[in-house]
C-alpha cells in the first residue's frame, strides 16, 4: 500500500518527533524542498507546528516539527467521547471509589492477559513480547536499548481521552509494566504524552 507523502510525514513525526525538515527529507527519500513544502501544508492545516531547538554551537536555533493536538487526533483514540462520558457518569453515580474499582478490574484483566503473552525467560524477551501486545492494542510500542537499560517507547495512546479524564489508568499501566519486568528491575516513566511529551517512554533498569 502506498501512502500519500503528507501521511508518511505525519506518521514519521508521530513516531520520531521532534524532527527537522532535513531529517524528514533524508528518512523519507524526499528533496529538502519537497519536504519543506509538505510540512508547510501540514502547518497551514493545523496538524504540525514548529518547535525551536537550541543550536549545538554558536549558530541559529534549529526548528523541529511536532504534531499539534489536531495532528495527534489523526491517530485513533478508541471511542474518545463515549469513554469520557462513561467515566464522568461513573464518577457521578459511584464516586471515586467506584472509578478505582473499575480501574482495578481492568488492571486485573490486563495482568492476566499480559502474563500469558509475556512469558519470556529473559527481561529482553518479556519486554519485546510486551511491546508486541501493546502495539496490537494500538500503542505503537517498541523496545530500544539505552546503555545497560531498556526503553519501552509508546508513540501513541489509544485511550488518551480516558487517561486525561482519569490519571488512574496511567498509574495502573506503570504498575503492570513493573510486574512484567520483574522484581529485580525498576520501571520509571521518563516521558508522558499527557504531560506534553511526544510519546510515553519507560526506562527499565536492572537493580
Amino acid at each position: 500500500m502506498v501512502f500519500p507523502t503528507a501521511d508518511r510525514i505525519l506518521f514519521f513525526i508521530k513516531t520520531h518527533g521532534p524532527v527537522s525538515t532535513a531529517t524528514l527529507a533524508r528518512k523519507l527519500d524526499l528533496t529538502t524542498e519537497a519536504a519543506r513544502q509538505q510540512v508547510q501544508k501540514l502547518v497551514a492545516a493545523g496538524l504540525v507546528e514548529g518547535r525551536q531547538q537550541p543550536a549545538a554551537g554558536a549558530g541559529r536555533p534549529r526548528q523541529d516539527w511536532v504534531l499539534t493536538e489536531a495532528g495527534n487526533r489523526r491517530f485513533p483514540d478508541t471511542h474518545a467521547q463515549l469513554t469520557t462520558q462513561l467515566i464522568d457518569s461513573i464518577r457521578q453515580l459511584f464516586g471515586e471509589e467506584g472509578l478505582d474499582r473499575l480501574i482495578a478490574k481492568r488492571e486485573a484483566e490486563a495482568r492476566a492477559a499480559y502474563a500469558a503473552a509475556c512469558d519470556g525467560k529473559s527481561l529482553e524477551e518479556r519486554l519485546r513480547q510486551l511491546a508486541q501486545v501493546r502495539s496490537n492494542e494500538g500503542y505503537m510500542a517498541r523496545v530500544e536499548r539505552d546503555g545497560a537499560d531498556w526503553l519501552l517507547v509508546e508513540d501513541h495512546c489509544p485511550i488518551c481521552a480516558a487517561a486525561q479524564a482519569c490519571q488512574g489508568f496511567c498509574r495502573s499501566e506503570l504498575q503492570l509494566f513493573q510486574e512484567i519486568a520483574g522484581k529485580d528491575t525498576q520501571v520509571a516513566r521518563e516521558q508522558h504524552l499527557l504531560a506534553g511529551g511526544g510519546r510515553c517512554v519507560y526506562r527499565i533498569h536492572k537493580v
